[in-house]
Formats: C-alpha cells, sequence, structure tokens
C-alpha cells in the first residue's frame, strides 16, 4: 500500500506517526518525506546519504536573435510571468508555472525551454536496510509540487512492499500532489477547535480525490471537541487516539524516536496497521 499521513494544519503530529509507522513496516517499506519546505523526518532516523540530486523545472528562454517583441508569449501567460516591452521581454521564474504555453505559441520559435533548479531529491539507506526519500525546496522557491512529484518518482523506482508518504500540511497545490495516487490517507489531527476546523477543510479536499481515509486524533486527553460528530457526517472512522504526553513531545523535539518514548504506541500503530489491511 501506499500510505499518505497528512493534516489540515502543522504541529499536528504527522511526522511523529509517518516515522513511528514506516518503522512497523520494516525493511521492505520506504518513508518519503513530502513536506519540502521543512523536511525533517530524516532527524529521527539512523541513516546513511545515498544519492543527492538537483530538481529544475522549465523557464523561458528567449532568444533575441528571433525575438520581434510581437508580446504573443506574454499575452497567452495566464500567470503573467512574461512582459514584453520595446528591445526586451522580462521573464519572472517565480510567476512561471512551466506551462510551455510560451513556448508552443511563439510565431517566431525564439523561445527555448531552459532549466531553473527548485530544491533537492535526497535518498537514504535507514539503518533497518529501509529507504528514506526526502524533497527539499531550495530557500527563496515559491512552488514545490515540481519537488515533490520528483520525490515520489525516485520513490518509485525502487521495490517496497508499502510506502508512507509524510505530506506536507493543509490543503493547497502541495498537499494535493502529495497525497494523490496513495491507497489510504490517514488524517492526523488535534482536539481543539482549531484542529477540527482545520480536519473539515480536508475532509473536503481529500474527498475530492476519491481516496479512503481515517482519522488519528493526536494529543488526546479525553475529549475529542467535537471531532467524533465531524467524522461521523463524514462517515470516516477514526482510527486511534494518541494520549497527550509530555515526554513523548519533549523527547521529540530532541530527536528521539517515538515508539522509544512512548511504548504503547506500538500497539496503536499495529491496529492502525491492521485496520488498513482490512481496509484493502
Amino acid at each position: 500500500m501506499q500510505i499518505a499521513i497528512a493534516s489540515g494544519k502543522g504541529g499536528t503530529g504527522k511526522t511523529m506517526l509517518a516515522v513511528s509507522l514506516s518503522e512497523l513496516l520494516g525493511e521492505t517499506s520506504m518513508l518519503v518525506d513530502l513536506d519540502v519546505e521543512e523536511p525533517n523526518a530524516d532527524l529521527f532516523l539512523d541513516k546513511l546519504l545515498e544519492q543527492n540530486h538537483t530538481v529544475t523545472r522549465m523557464i523561458p528562454v528567449i532568444d533575441y536573435s528571433l525575438c520581434t517583441f510581437c508580446g504573443v508569449c506574454a499575452a497567452n501567460c495566464a500567470f503573467n510571468a512574461l512582459v514584453v516591452i520595446p528591445g526586451e521581454v522580462m521573464v519572472f521564474p517565480e510567476l512561471c508555472h512551466s506551462c510551455a504555453a510560451c513556448y508552443y505559441t511563439c510565431p517566431v520559435n525564439a523561445i527555448t525551454e531552459g532549466q531553473h533548479p527548485v530544491g533537492n531529491i535526497e535518498e537514504y539507506l535507514l539503518k533497518n536496510a529501509s529507504r528514506l526519500v526526502t524533497g527539499r525546496l531550495s530557500v527563496g522557491e515559491a512552488q514545490s509540487p515540481p519537488v515533490i512529484k520528483q520525490a515520489k518518482k525516485t520513490a518509485a523506482r525502487y521495490w517496497c512492499t508499502n510506502t508512507v508518504l509524510d505530506c506536507p500540511p493543509g490543503t493547497g497545490c502541495a498537499t494535493m500532489e502529495a497525497v494523490k495516487g496513495s491507497d489510504y490517507c490517514i488524517l492526523v489531527t488535534e482536539p481543539t477547535p482549531f484542529g477540527r476546523h482545520d480536519l473539515k477543510i480536508v475532509l473536503e479536499a481529500i474527498k475530492l480525490l476519491n481516496i479512503p481515509m481515517g482519522v488519528v486524533i493526536n494529543r488526546w486527553e479525553g475529549d475529542d471537541a467535537g471531532i467524533d460528530q465531524l467524522t461521523a457526517q463524514y462517515q470516516v472512522p477514526i482510527l486511534e487516539r494518541i494520549p497527550f504526553s509530555r515526554d513523548l513531545a519533549a523527547g521529540f523535539t530532541k530527536g528521539e524516536h517515538p515508539i522509544n518514548l512512548m511504548p504503547e504506541l506500538r500497539d496503536k500503530l499495529e491496529n492502525i496497521l491492521l485496520i488498513l489491511q482490512v481496509t484493502k
């Protein structure tokens, strides 16, 4: 299975759950960190870096020996990434979505496809013989989907029984790109008004992808804060409730492994994996 771990907001415990599930799945599993703006799964794992390669995306390059400054490229750019002024075509890489409309519509073939670096893909071999693939967006870059796509393509090169995707928080393009194509999506939330509000939004978003999903309530202290009614409304099961633990929170910030900090977490995660096997 390919299991996506997502959430409506940051700080709910996605990475904690992803790292722990990957550990339990063992050597035939793979963990893919798709939270490319702030990847941190590697901080909790004993790893060896095997490969590190650059991710690029297409941006237009103007050949001024052919360009007539007709403005067709700018007129066909839906993102206003090109501006034509007398004697110059200004290209704004941060606005370009690499759709290549300018390339295909230029009447004099004055545009070629240049490559703009946007991030890196890191491939690790872990101590338990499984693998970690991490996508890392370069500082200053605004578009993370190209890095997410490449990280998923890199992970697909390896054979594995199960893949765990640590997805970005929220419901934007990055999250949808990360979750897309998964067999199951686990949504991690917290029993607070903010947690319930953002869970409702992400439930709506993942529903559009037609992917089976379940909810894990983290930092649970006996009150679901209305999350149980919300999940019943969307006919989505609550897979587990992970109790609040100050020791887990403190140790996790130091890079210690979650299962070592909370031994009972193993039983809860094994129960989640059993439910997913039944679901499949």
